[in-house]
């Protein structure tokens, strides 16, 4: 990378415990380790231009008993419309929640209900988390975390009756 861009460098200056690294040309990586400041996180890319959510997602790290919630954000403002922001942060199994940024991106709304739906990963400040396309009686199971095991597997709990 030859130079790096303004808005990494503000964010390098105002955020402590973050990792950036460029992932290609117009590619970032953004790791937050304290995923407490992820509202500030947000609120930086954001007055830097970064309009909105394009997806998020959750990675399930059993070993860790941990999960990734990782955000890709963008902008349609001119000169930064090819980048892409990759914001990954950790939650624990035992406290699966972070800040919603929905308040800074309400793009990330329907993201953020669908990654709580699959991983159970709790969005404070989220004003609908509930079950999206998961039948009700899924309440409590999160099929995309890698301990939801299929029916095939013989561990399957069919909760329909």
């Amino acid at each position: 990378m030859s130079s790096v861009p303004d808005f990494i460098q503000e964010i390098q200056r105002k955020i402590n415990n973050i990792q950036i690294k460029a992932d290609g040309t117009n590619r970032y990586s953004i790791e937050l380790t304290e995923p407490s400041k992820i509202k500030d996180l947000a609120k930086l890319l954001q007055n830097s231009g970064f309009d909105h959510v394009i997806s998020v997602s959750g990675v399930d790290y059993p070993e860790q008993e941990k999960l990734g919630v990782v955000y890709h954000i963008s902008s349609y403002e001119e000169g930064k419309m090819n980048i892409v922001l990759t914001l990954k942060t950790y939650v624990t199994y035992k406290e699966p929640v972070i800040d919603s940024l929905i308040s800074i991106w309400p793009s990330a709304w329907t993201a953020e209900r669908e990654t709580f739906e699959d991983y159970g990963i709790i969005f404070k400040g989220h004003d609908e988390l509930r079950l999206f396309f998961l039948p009700e009686d899924f309440d409590g199971v999160y099929p995309l975390r890698k301990s939801f095991k299929i029916k095939t597997e013989g561990i399957f709990v069919d909760r329909r009756g």
